[in-house]
């Protein structure tokens, strides 16, 4: 699964972020559905229930803040990379082994390129429409459903201080391809070896941050029965559920005690390693919501900024 003669990272790999209470962040992300290990007394690490990969490092920190962003490469690819970046004197440290590249986008959020194994879905996602049969009753009761429990992290969104550059950024040095976007208020960037609609989407602000991370589930039903579990556990605060324009997918976004959203998505829009996707620049009604409730007012407010 791999588009021959193109430097390109292939996954998402990780996330770290800092927040103020350790065990807030477990309740919540616990709550969500995920799988949540101390590291010590002063991290955590988050991967799918079932699952080893890590998706979230979360450390401690006086203030809620977007520590970095790690990206997958073929290890074959890192000396490539690396040449690339020193050549434009990017480069912020490079691994003893070489096996990872740091850098920083123009927002100055910290950008890792490491060699990994690829994590990013090599088709697109199953999707269960739950249509069932005739003559039987095809909807759980609520007292036999299922907690949900998300497959992988899907994608991130993160404040940028300019889209147009910070997408010459990470089209240029991680070699992402540009699916759509709304002039600088927003775009969506696919890997070129496969992957979904967005592995990375930049929200246009004053400065960097993290707005939200997007988990894949199978189907509507559980994007509704996530949505409703954490409003019953406290976290009502959100969007949601409707469905996407740009990427197609069904969404509900849970916000987290510190301003930024966890979202429960499914049937998200994929690009095959064989296809270029024709490019949009989409007007602002045609790229939040097909359907779903209006946006809430602060849903793009990066609390990053004070």
């Amino acid at each position: 699964m791999r588009r021959a003669g193109v430097l390109g990272v292939h996954s998402l790999d990780h996330f770290c972020v800092a927040v103020p209470d350790l065990q807030e962040a477990k309740r919540f992300y616990t709550e969500f559905g995920l799988d949540v290990k101390s590291d010590g007394d002063n991290a955590l690490n988050i991967s799918a229930v079932g699952e080893s990969h890590c998706w979230i490092r979360m450390i401690k920190g006086d203030k809620k803040r977007f520590q970095y962003v790690s990206f997958a490469a073929f290890a074959d690819d890192m000396p490539s990379f690396k040449a690339l970046l020193d050549s434009h004197g990017v480069t912020e440290s490079v691994e003893s082994d070489g096996a990872s590249l740091w850098l920083r986008d123009p927002s100055g959020v910290l950008v890792q390129i490491k060699a990994a194994d690829r994590s990013a879905p090599m088709a697109k996602s199953e999707f269960d429409a739950n249509a069932g049969g005739v003559g039987q009753r095809n909807a759980a009761s609520r007292s036999t459903a299922a907690v949900v429990h998300p497959r992988r992290l899907a994608h991130l969104a993160i404040f940028a201080s300019g889209v147009e550059r910070t997408i010459e950024f990470y089209t240029k040095f991680l070699g992402l391809r540009l699916s759509d976007q709304s002039a600088d208020a927003v775009a969506f960037l696919h890997g070129v070896h496969g992957s979904e609609h967005h592995l990375l989407a930049l929200v246009g602000s004053a400065g960097g941050g993290l707005h939200h991370s997007s988990w894949d589930v199978a189907s509507v039903d559980e994007v509704g029965l996530g949505a409703m579990y954490m409003a019953e556990k406290g976290f009502s605060q959100g969007w949601g559920m409707g469905r996407h324009v740009l990427g197609s997918n069904y969404f509900h976004y849970v916000r987290d005690p510190w301003g930024s959203y966890a979202e429960y998505t499914a049937d998200m829009d994929y690009i095959p390693v064989d296809m270029d996707w024709a490019v949009g620049n989409h007007a602002p009604e045609d790229s939040m919501y097909l359907w779903g409730p209006s946006v809430p007012e602060e849903f793009i407010t990066n609390f990053e900024l004070d």
